[in-house]
Order: C-alpha cells, then structure tokens, then sequence
C-alpha cells in the first residue's frame, strides 16, 4: 500500500492544511498528520502519477514529496554519511581553513561528492596538503568549528528506541566520526584514519580507504548478519560516494545532496531536516525521541 510523505523543514515550514488538501484533492487518499503543519502522509493516493502531481501542487514552496510503501516501512538497519549529513560541514575543508588553504581543497572536495573526481584520490590529494597540521589545531576545529545537523539525534535514538542499529560509515575521518558518533547516540563509527607523526599530520591516511564501497559492503553486511533483507535498511547521504548505499538501501535518502546524487536517489530531502526519515518510516511526533 502506498502512501505520499509531505515533509517541511520544521525550522521554516511552508507546509500548511491548506497545501496538503490541495494535494488530497488532486490525488486522492487519506490524509493523516504525523506532526501537524510540519510532516503529513497520505494513504493509498488513487492517482497513479502521485508523487509528480503532488510536485506540481507544491511548485515553488519548501515542502519534500516521496512516496514508500507501507510493508515494512520501519527500518530495523539505519547507514548514514557524516560530513554534510549528520553534521553541517565537510571537517576536511574546516581542517584546511586553519592552514589558509580552504578554497583550494573546498574545490576538490566539491567535485569528488558531485562524482567529478576519483574519491580515493581526491582524498590522498587533499590529505596530503593537511601535512604538518598540529593534532592540537584538529581538536580546536572539532569543538568549534563543527556542528550537528537538525534533527539527528532525535533520528538515531528515535530508532534506537524502537530497536534499531545505527552505523556512521565516513569517507572522513576517525578524528570526527568516533567523537560525534558517540555525541549523536549511533551504535558504531566507521571512517578513515589519518596518520600521525608524534602530534602532527603526516600527510597520509591509512589504507585501505572508506569509500562509496565501504559504505554499501557494510550496509549489506548490517543486513546479512540479521538475516534481513536489504528492503529492511535505509541509507542517507549527500555525495557521489553515497550513491552505492543509496541505491541498495529499501529507502535510500539524498539529504541536501547534489543534483546530480538527488536525481538518482530514490527519495530526495531537499528542505526538511534529519527528522525526515522518521516521517518516511510512519513515526508521529508523539513517537520521537527528543
């Protein structure tokens, strides 16, 4: 059974009763708000295209559209990227900005996440302009230059409560992903070790590299060790190294991504923040762990 999602950004909603009738005349169904004025679904659509008709309807406003199916519709298994995902920056561009060269390695950065460049080496070429940084000058830019994205702890211990596991699989690194891993409530930390001389960066990163496969290996991995289908996992991500994951999870979630990722995404979150996957998977506001 289907049912249409209409998710907003909780901090500036331009989701109102008046769109989502709008969007029920249109297509037809059930409406049923999972927090009103923020996040609504509608169950069995009649119209066969409701997911584009609900598009048009919205056009120009701040409102997210995706359409799942009810079987199966909590996710026992949850992946997730980090860096402009669980948090708002991409901690490599932070590290290079206390050595002056952030726009230089932003711009690689850029393109490997929009699939221009090999990742791998994208990675080795931007860690190797890091060499000589203090590991003091890390742990600085960690506590304040680092932020949490909206929305995700409530998404990882909402589904911790509800008996999920939660893995934070980065192409970044260690430094950030076990320290904020732990902060957000996820139950394991997987990303790549950047190498150290006494207290200082040596330029390298330990091999072999967490990468898009990496990423959709542990994925399937969470699943086969449950014996569950990957029907029963969702994945979310931004870039071009989450698309793998994306495409196998049984809802596989471009958050804030590309357009290029968005366009392959089976459901893209343009406005609303992490709380988004709750409402793809049927949770109401009652049921969320804040």
């Amino acid at each position: 059974m289907p049912v249409l999602c209409l998710i907003a950004n909780p901090a500036d909603s331009e989701l109102d009763p008046a769109l989502a009738a709008a969007v029920v005349k249109q297509i037809g169904g059930q409406l049923n708000w999972l927090n009103h004025a923020i996040a609504c679904e509608i169950i069995e659509p009649k119209s066969t295209n409701a997911l584009a008709l609900a598009r048009e309807v919205i056009g120009t406003r701040k409102v997210d559209a995706a359409l799942v199916d009810t079987e199966g519709r909590r996710k026992p298994i949850l992946v997730a990227d980090m860096d402009s995902t669980m948090i708002e920056q991409e901690c490599i561009d932070e590290l290079a900005a206390a050595l002056g060269i952030k726009q230089q390695v932003a711009e690689i950065t850029d393109r490997a996440m929009r699939g221009e460049l090999d990742f791998a080496q994208a990675l080795d070429t931007r860690v190797a302009l890091l060499k000589g940084l203090e590991r003091k000058v890390i742990e600085e830019v960690r506590r304040e230059q680092i932020t949490l994205a909206p929305g995700g702890r409530a998404l990882i211990q909402t589904m911790k409560a509800y008996g999920a596991y939660t893995s934070l699989v980065s192409g970044g690194f260690t430094f950030f992903a076990d320290y904020f891993a732990k902060r957000i409530g996820f139950d394991e930390a997987i990303a790549n070790v950047l190498l150290f001389d006494g207290d200082v960066l040596t330029g390298t990163v330990q091999k072999p590299i967490v990468d898009k496969s990496t990423k959709r290996e542990r994925l399937t991995a969470l699943a086969a060790e449950r014996n569950l289908p990957l029907s029963a996992t969702i994945a979310v991500g931004d870039g071009a190294n989450d698309l793998d994951m994306i495409r196998v999870a049984g809802f596989g979630v471009a958050l804030h991504a590309k357009p290029a990722v968005a366009a392959q995404a089976g459901i893209r979150i343009d406005h609303g923040d992490l709380t988004a996957l709750l409402y793809l998977q049927g949770y109401a506001e009652e049921d969320i762990v804040r």
